[in-house]
């Protein structure tokens, strides 16, 4: 079965993994410090948390920005639960933005329109997150525009999005944001397992994510004061990434040019050759950099004989693995209620409808790529 993504691990990984359990501490030791001053090096960002996984991360992320009950988050209507999730977890609401027709990324259209009619009712969000969906960067610019007009703040789901530029500038930089997270799950671009990081020019959101990571609490030492002494400053959780995660993260991210310019041939190879008549290819906006995290394709079902499930079906049968990205959050049944109908968000409904990804991944053969783009061009004559 040709997967539609998995992890690239290689000797030097094993090796970096063997030196972390060898070492003297394999939690809380110096390979997550090492790890975190790598990430903020590459994104030329003053500081980054190591996290236990980019949901946790996102989590930080609000209670950084004080998000509480009675507080509301909007997000990209297309994206994985855990863009929502943390809004949910921190007691605030949450409420989603329509997607551009063509990035797939929070539509500047429609975030305009929404603000508007927020505003004459009182009901602003605090935070808005913003999705760089497949790797494709989101419109930050513009976003930053309204956040300044309309008073929230920004946190960028780069999930996907390690190693993408934006207008000459890496995710992850926080340029036109107050907070970056990454993610490090096997299917990413880098991987450690599981687990996440959280970036931020502002000392202040450092210390309170350092601080929550941890249980909320600080092992400063204070004069006249014990060398042991700890103390709780607030609520926190064990957020805290391994040595072990830390170590293989750290080999992984000499690899990320690499694996970032293998992405970027396969992805040319479907450009090429996949039919454009049936299949609309990941649009590539003019001063950004995709990280090529998925290859997702829009297909035009009035010219095959296929329905979508008939399709995935029919590509399954054939040793080829393809993914649905994805489902819009308000359709999940945790959301089902009366005011989120298949059209709340009419392009992020009309794209899941009509989409999958393709397999992508480093090491992705070109015998396996052709063997995927003949399946999926044949299917015109295919009955």
């Amino acid at each position: 079965m040709i997967k539609y993504a998995k992890q690239e691990i290689d000797k030097s990984d094993v090796s970096s993994v063997i030196k972390a359990l060898k070492s003297e501490l394999i939690t809380q030791g110096n390979f997550t410090i090492e790890f975190e001053k790598r990430i903020s090096q590459l994104c030329e960002v003053k500081y980054a948390v190591s996290i236990n996984s980019a949901t946790s991360a996102l989590h930080l992320a609000c209670l950084s920005l004080n998000l509480k009950k009675g507080d509301c988050v909007w997000t990209s209507a297309n994206s994985f639960v855990a863009s929502a999730n943390c809004a949910l977890y921190c007691g605030a609401e949450v409420d989603f933005i329509d997607v551009d027709q063509k990035t797939y990324n929070i539509s500047i259209d429609a975030l305009t329109k929404k603000l508007i009619t927020a505003k004459l009712n009182k009901k602003l969000p605090k935070i808005l997150i913003a999705v760089h969906f497949a790797g494709q960067p989101s419109e930050m610019k513009e976003l930053r525009k309204l956040s300044k007009l309309y008073n929230f703040k920004i946190i960028e789901d780069a999930s996907h999005a390690i190693g993408a530029k934006y207008l000459n500038s890496y995710i992850g930089s926080c340029k036109y944001s107050d907070i970056t997270i990454f993610s490090f799950h096997p299917v990413k671009i880098i991987t450690t397992g599981e687990g996440g990081m959280l970036l931020t020019k502002n000392k202040k959101i450092y210390e309170m994510a350092k601080l929550l990571r941890s249980h909320g609490i600080n092992r400063e030492i204070k004069k006249n004061k014990d060398l042991l002494f700890y103390n709780q400053k607030m609520l926190g959780y064990n957020y805290r990434m391994t040595e072990i995660q830390a170590a293989l993260g750290i080999s992984q991210l000499k690899k990320i040019n690499s694996f970032l310019e293998k992405r970027h041939m396969i992805a040319k190879i479907y450009n090429k050759s996949l039919n454009k008549d049936i299949y609309t290819i990941p649009f590539q906006k003019k001063g950004t950099y995709s990280s090529f995290h998925l290859y997702p394709i829009l297909i035009n079902f009035n010219r095959i004989k296929f329905t979508k499930n008939q399709l995935i079906s029919f590509l399954h049968k054939n040793g080829v693995q393809v993914s649905n990205h994805y489902i819009p959050i308000y359709l999940h049944s945790y959301h089902n209620n009366k005011k989120y109908k298949n059209d709340y968000c009419p392009n992020a409904f009309f794209y899941y409808k009509n989409s999958i990804s393709l397999p992508m991944y480093a090491s992705l053969s070109l015998k396996d790529q052709n063997k995927v783009i003949k399946l999926l061009n044949s299917v015109e004559k295919n009955k």
